[in-house]
């Protein structure tokens, strides 16, 4: 068909289903050549409504629903993403010989020939939704795995240096296709690393390999092995997307980049250590498009999570968080700046680094090489008229004299420390110098907390512990407990390991009258604990439990998150 008839037709169309639709099109429509669409949508017309327009006039089917088609394997290894979202098409599978893609508008018909051509087969169009289109791409692209292996064994060192510097501000890792091959393994194992959900990346140098290891649900896993001919090529390249000094192999370094997946942003914090096998790269991922958590989400017990709403409502006071790194305690103070009303409250935040967005929330990074450290920068949030602060660490003397001073004077007060339990977390203030009368009086709480790896729910069986995994988590008479622990076996889900996501374990001292008398007396932190536990504190060894019988996790987890914090 004529492209002067098709666009006459489609014009019609348009204005038809414009009218049946109530919208009202503007008289410029009528000479709207490639902007027909972008017109129509822009008046109000629904896509669904102008993809059937476009399906109706070229005689081709409307798919309203393409999440429930996959994607032809075929045309995401030999079409590059690039290709395929400037043009805004994705191949289907299917049994028959002709590849059935999906486009969203006329303005591609001589690619879809391309297509054909590269692929050596017969294509069959169909009309969809675009913003269908662009979400089918991003995730059929994501879904190609397995590939690090195979492109580490067809690696020539030799052929990658003259490229190594090739890069742009923002590289898509699902844009491999025209990318040297150092390159392209650094992306595919970003994007493995990324798909997995790891939290860290490790390339760690031995005398013969460089194997890479990635932290799941916070336990570390060998990922794949690189060449040791390979290894300064890999170091280069990941010191040069973090902007570091690839000359300088004697000191640790710092660099930060950002890369992209599809629609999601990763924020990459790259850290470099020499070692006697080579420098040893870390890398921490920040999904910047992941979504924050609710309270009631965490694994709060009804108990926990009604006094620590409590707590984070009062006046002013300080309110601790504290664990061991990667205990999700900013996640926890994440939940709870949610619940809280920014509109009413002025909430202003230090952190270091920035892992989410709130919105309404005024938000402060740490610069300490530029002197903004969580003190000075304390100092400098008073002068605001904060409501409300939070506090990424309280590290040093300085900023806990700055906390205490804050919530005393009519602030109320969020912080994180690094200790073993809630009790810890009072003692510890006191090791930074603060005067026992201070901490008494300005402490209103302190949540300790752990992260535990979930059973996975696809692959999990009944199984109660033996006797003597049972006296080591202090249950003697296991039948008066309800539920039944379970354990996963194993699955393409949990990659075999029995385990899926993670969930809190949550310990919540209250500091009341008799608690607030034995920090002024000293206190250590087991007589701290044992006043707490008389008047009904859950110990972080008991939340294991409960969860444990709950089928949630297993005995292992548990005792290995609360050992130290029973001891």
């Amino acid at each position: 068909m004529p492209a002067e008839t098709l666009h006459e037709q489609l014009l019609i169309a348009v204005q038809q289903r414009a009218q049946q639709a109530g919208v009202t099109l503007p008289d410029s429509i009528a000479q709207a050549n490639g902007n027909l669409i972008a017109i129509a949508r822009s008046c109000g017309l629904e896509p669904s409504d102008i993809a059937e327009c476009i399906a109706d006039v070229t005689g081709h089917t409307y798919e309203p629903n393409l999440a429930q088609h996959v994607a032809s394997v075929d045309f995401t290894q030999k079409i590059p993403i690039g290709f395929a979202r400037q043009h805004r098409m994705i191949g289907l599978a299917g049994e028959d010989n002709a590849l059935t893609v999906a486009i969203a508008d006329t303005h591609c018909w001589p690619q879809l020939d391309v297509v054909s051509r590269y692929l050596d087969r017969p294509v069959q169009p169909i009309i969809a939704r675009p913003d269908d289109i662009a979400a089918a791409i991003n995730l059929a692209y994501q879904q190609q795995t397995g590939q690090a292996d195979s492109l580490i064994e067809s690696l020539d060192p030799q052929s990658v240096m003259d490229e190594i510097d090739a890069l742009t501000k923002n590289d898509d890792l699902l844009d491999v296709a025209s990318r040297a091959p150092v390159i392209k393994l650094v992306n595919l194992l970003l994007f493995e690393a990324i798909k997995q959900q790891a939290s860290d990346i490790h390339f760690h140098p031995y005398e013969d390999r460089v194997i890479v290891r990635m932290r799941i649900d916070g336990v570390l896993f060998d990922a794949n092995a690189v060449p040791k001919a390979l290894q300064e090529e890999v170091i280069s390249r990941i010191k040069v997307m973090g902007k570091m000094n690839i000359a300088e192999r004697r000191l640790a370094q710092d660099g930060r980049a950002t890369v992209q997946v599809g629609d999601r942003i990763i924020d990459l914090r790259i850290a470099s250590l020499p070692t006697s096998f080579g420098e040893r790269i870390v890398i921490r991922l920040l999904d910047k498009s992941a979504r924050l958590y609710q309270l009631s989400e965490l694994g709060m017990d009804g108990q926990t999570l009604e006094q620590f709403r409590q707590l984070i409502t009062v006046e002013h006071g300080l309110v601790l968080v504290t664990g061991p790194t990667g205990s999700g305690k900013s996640t926890t103070l994440y939940a709870a700046l949610q619940e809280l009303d920014s509109k009413e409250k002025n909430i202003l935040t230090l952190e270091d680094p920035i892992e989410y967005q709130l919105p309404g929330i005024s938000q402060t990074q740490i610069n300490e090489r530029k002197g903004l450290t969580f003190a000075s920068g304390l100092r400098n949030i008073l002068r605001q008229d904060p409501d409300i602060i939070m506090v990424g660490e309280i590290r040093d003397h300085e900023t806990a004299v700055m906390a205490i001073q804050s919530a005393l004077t009519g602030h109320l007060v969020f912080a994180t420390l690094h200790t073993n339990d809630s009790a810890s977390a009072v003692t510890r203030l006191l090791d930074l110098g603060i005067e026992p009368y201070l901490a008494a009086s300005s402490i209103v709480g302190v949540l300790a907390q752990r992260l535990v790896r979930r059973v996975c729910k696809h692959c999990a069986l009944p199984e109660i512990p033996d006797q003597a995994t049972l006296a080591r988590l202090d249950i003697h008479k296991p039948t008066a407990l309800y539920g039944s622990p379970q354990r996963g076996t194993g699955c393409k889900h949990c990659r075999n390991t029995g385990y899926r996501h993670r969930v809190g374990l949550f310990e919540m001292l209250i500091v009341d009258e008799p608690i607030r008398q034995l920090i002024q007396q000293h206190a250590t932190a087991s007589q701290l604990k044992s006043q707490a536990a008389s008047t009904g504190m859950h110990t972080l060894l008991q939340s294991g439990v409960e969860k444990l019988f709950r089928g949630d996790t297993t005995a292992e987890e548990v005792l290995r998150v609360t050992m130290r914090a029973t001891t």
